[in-house]
């Protein structure tokens, strides 16, 4: 595969950065920013790069294989893309460029049902092979809808929200005017108008819509319409009376995302789930929580053997992945990280930045003398998780 590292942009600071400089204001704050005051959104990452890992340097080493297996399928790395909705806004084809990026690099791609492009163009990129994160519902019909199309695209591992149950407060997301879908202010337009890379790449891709609930929104809505419309087909609260008949119906490997204690993990398990994503949303709905990485430690313990335990939220290196993964962590899921490559570099900043992230695990992984990302937990230095 031809390679599209760009030595510029070696981290994602330096990505982060770019794309800050290439993107209107209000679609950057829509990618970066979390709720109320952001305490969360920095606790994630906080929490993640204060584990300390330990090195072993006078034993034998045969060499590091970050490659793992996954609901039976074999993946480069460790890690994968979490889902985000409104991709194309953030840039223009986000979605689809990430997609090819992640089946180039045989990482799974998980996409939204509120992302800009529809299940069949990610089942057509994928060949079948992707997740599909769904948001439940209000009618059953058209859950069951989505899902049909789903299974019938080629996906097998369908994973479904807990951590959203209500509208988040987002307090530049109110000032920017962006709901759901956005719309436009003066000062939105004069943004856009300063970002000409970003506002070509839209004309010429179109404006972004919802496209996999395309076919059950009523032609002619304004944004206002379209909004109410959104937010009655909905339903944010995951509860038991909504898993089961989606376990019953799902055939493939069912995820819940937003798992973040025991009592809901064993509400998982009841219910025959075969993985969790322990997450925040990115730390953009509960201010007040805990960070990704503190639940770790009880939930690996009790659950780890029953199902798989996956992580997502404060994730933006590759030393970030192996902390994740020593504390326990089966596998683990970036969202913002590829988008601010993607927002920075355009159709190949997807390729850029699972490269720089491969390159940075291998490079931990080698430094500490572990051969397969299950064994990273033996280097954890355990005092140093956060508590």
């Amino acid at each position: 595969m031809e390679s599209h590292f760009n030595s510029e942009y070696p981290s994602v600071e330096h990505l982060r950065a770019k794309a800050k400089s290439r993107m209107p204001a209000f679609a950057y704050d829509y990618l970066a920013a979390g709720c109320f005051s952001e305490v969360n959104l920095s606790r994630n990452a906080s929490d993640i790069r204060a584990v300390q890992l330990k090195p072993w340097y006078l034993r034998d080493f045969s060499g590091a294989d970050p490659s793992v297996e996954l609901f039976g399928e074999v993946y480069d790395a460790p890690f994968g893309v979490a889902p985000i909705g409104l991709q194309g806004l953030m840039w223009p084809k986000a979605c689809e460029y990430l997609a090819q990026a992640a089946v180039d690099h045989s990482l799974p791609f998980l996409l939204s049902t509120v992302s800009t492009a529809s299940i069949e163009d990610i089942a057509a990129i994928t060949g079948g092979k992707f997740w599909f994160q769904l948001y439940h519902p209000t009618e059953d019909e058209l859950r069951d809808k989505l899902l049909e199309r789903a299974w019938e695209s080629g996906c097998r591992t369908l994973v479904i929200l807990a951590d959203t149950p209500t509208f988040a407060y987002r307090p530049k997301e109110i000032r920017n005017g962006l709901s759901i879908p956005p719309r436009m202010t003066f000062r939105n337009i004069v943004q856009m108008c300063l970002s000409p890379s970003w506002s070509l790449g839209q004309l010429i891709a179109g404006k972004p819509e919802f496209q996999t609930m395309k076919p059950y929104i009523p032609k002619g809505l304004n944004l206002k319409h379209l909004a109410q419309f959104m937010n009655r087909t909905f339903s944010g609260r995951l509860t038991e009376a909504k898993i089961a008949p989606i376990r019953e119906q799902w055939q493939g490997k069912l995820v819940i995302k937003g798992i973040v204690n025991p009592e809901d993990a064993e509400i998982a398990i009841k219910h025959g789930v075969d993985g969790i994503i322990v997450s925040n949303h990115g730390g953009r709905q509960l201010d007040r929580g805990q960070s990704t990485v503190v639940p770790m430690h009880r939930l690996v313990p009790e659950f780890s053997t029953k199902l798989k335990v996956m992580i997502d939220g404060g994730i933006y290196s590759g030393a970030d992945i192996a902390a994740c993964l020593a504390c326990g962590a089966d596998f683990t899921f970036m969202g913002r990280t590829p988008m601010f490559g993607v927002c920075a570099m355009g159709q190949y900043g997807g390729h850029h930045t699972f490269e720089m992230l491969k390159k940075q695990f291998q490079q931990v992984m080698e430094q500490v003398g572990c051969e397969k990302p299950g064994d990273l937990p033996k280097h954890l230095i355990p005092d140093s998780v956060p508590a």
